[in-house]
């Protein structure tokens, strides 16, 4: 499991897929979420702007990571 750090209370997931370099844009990232492909502690997340904390597992394309 790949770990990431942030330096906020959150970060919004399609930044966070865009950050651990998962998706090039933000429109990018919005198919990759709207084609139910991101789960978010083991659930299917649709909304792109879902804030994202310290301890969220976010599962995507085979790799998990653990935000810190």
């Amino acid at each position: 499991m790949k770990e990431i750090k942030i330096n906020s209370d959150f970060i919004k997931l399609d930044q966070l897929l865009k950050l651990i370099d998962i998706a090039s844009t933000g429109g990018h990232a919005k198919i990759i979420i709207q084609e139910g492909e991101v789960k978010v502690n083991g659930k299917v997340e649709y909304q792109r702007g879902k804030k994202i904390k310290s301890g969220d597992i976010i599962d995507v394309q085979g790799m998990s990571v653990k935000v810190l």
